[in-house]
């Protein structure tokens, strides 16, 4: 299955968040009835007050405590209308996606109207890995519910791609950007979702699409060129790079990406022309001052690169590459204390980073 990529999710806690970006967490059970820091018991508190001190509880994050009290619930009041609901709610929101699925069918049961229910639940089997299963679900629902902290027509798109079910994907993607589903901005929209789920041949062919449809439209001919560059066709993507700067001169990405394209041409001095461009038209990317670094090493201006990458390093400390080629760079120096420092933290950051699931 494709990787799972955030935006909301992430945001929220968040794209879950959002969530775990592979399949669900571990489920965690909730505590026992003593949990809940209550004076008093369900039975002698009414369902409405029960129901608020959980609620209470969930937008804590105190999700065990909460779950716990909607247990004691369930024992006093077998049968509540909107227990299911609010059980379901608080197992998805504590990342138990197993238990939520099962609550919100019963909740759907008990009401089939209850849209909010609906979207959990698809949102559940989509973060279960069950992409098929979250579909009918998500295309029920029209409205966006907060408490999902997540976009479901960004998560519907998602799961058209990982069913494979392309021009669905697409129609998803328009609706969500506001745009025509036939458009070359849906094709070029859904090409950039493709990629970032890993489905490059489609993703290709969806760029050429939009580029047909509309040869000036912004960023298209970009997408194409970081496609060709993955591939490492560097004169197509070359050629892509400059049609984009033709259509938005202004740029910076492009920049950036053209003159990769070029520095693995080592023509080198074209490649430092255009990153700084890029620079001057955006000097908060890390990616064009460690581009930058490696390019101005090549031309043996070493004392140049070393300051290209200590700011990029001002800006992505934990970033491991540009401490691997700040220590290369010390090294030409003869600073051989400082590259074995920075040559270690560079390990240790990928050590770091390859050790995360």
């Amino acid at each position: 299955m494709a990787k799972v990529h955030w935006s909301r999710i992430a945001l929220a806690g968040s794209f879950l968040a959002c969530w775990p970006a592979h399949g669900a967490e571990t489920p965690r059970t909730a505590q026992s009835s003593s949990a809940v820091d209550s004076p008093y018991s369900a039975q002698s508190q009414p369902p409405g007050t029960m129901f608020d001190e959980a609620r209470r509880l969930s937008q804590q994050g105190k999700y065990n405590e909460a779950i716990s009290a909607l247990h004691q619930l369930e024992s006093a009041h077998p049968g509540l209308k909107g227990l299911s609901h609010e059980l379901g709610a608080a197992y998805y929101k504590m990342g138990d996606y197993a238990s939520a699925i099962a609550f919100l069918k019963k909740a759907l049961q008990e009401n089939p109207a209850d849209s909010e229910a609906e979207q959990l639940l698809g949102l559940s089997y989509y973060l279960s890995q069950r992409p098929g299963e979250a579909i009918p679900e998500l295309e029920k629902v029209q409205t966006w519910y907060a408490s999902a902290n997540v976009d479901a027509s960004y998560i519907l798109g998602i799961c058209y791609i990982q069913t494979k079910d392309y021009p669905n994907a697409r129609k998803a993607f328009a609706k969500m950007f506001d745009v025509p589903a036939d458009s070359a901005a849906s094709y070029l929209f859904t090409a950039r979702m493709l990629l970032r789920q890993d489905f490059a041949p489609v993703a290709e062919e969806y760029a050429h699409k939009a580029v047909a449809l509309d040869p000036k439209l912004p960023m298209a001919h970009q997408l194409l060129g970081e496609l060709y560059l993955y591939h490492s066709q560097i004169d197509e993507a070359i050629t892509e790079f400059r049609k984009e700067l033709e259509i938005n001169p202004g740029n910076a990405t492009a920049y950036y990406k053209l003159a990769d394209g070029y520095s693995r041409q080592q023509k080198y001095d074209e490649a430092e022309r255009l990153l700084q461009r890029s620079i001057w038209l955006d000097s908060t990317s890390t990616g064009p001052y460690i581009l930058l670094g490696k390019v101005l090493q090549k031309k043996g201006e070493t004392e140049l690169a070393v300051r290209a990458l200590q700011r990029a390093l001002a800006m992505d400390p934990n970033n491991p590459i540009p401490h691997h080629l700040l220590g290369q760079a010390y090294r030409d120096l003869g600073r051989n204390e400082d590259a074995e420092r920075e040559l270690k933290v560079a390990g240790q950051l990928e050590q770091g980073k390859n050790s995360k699931p």
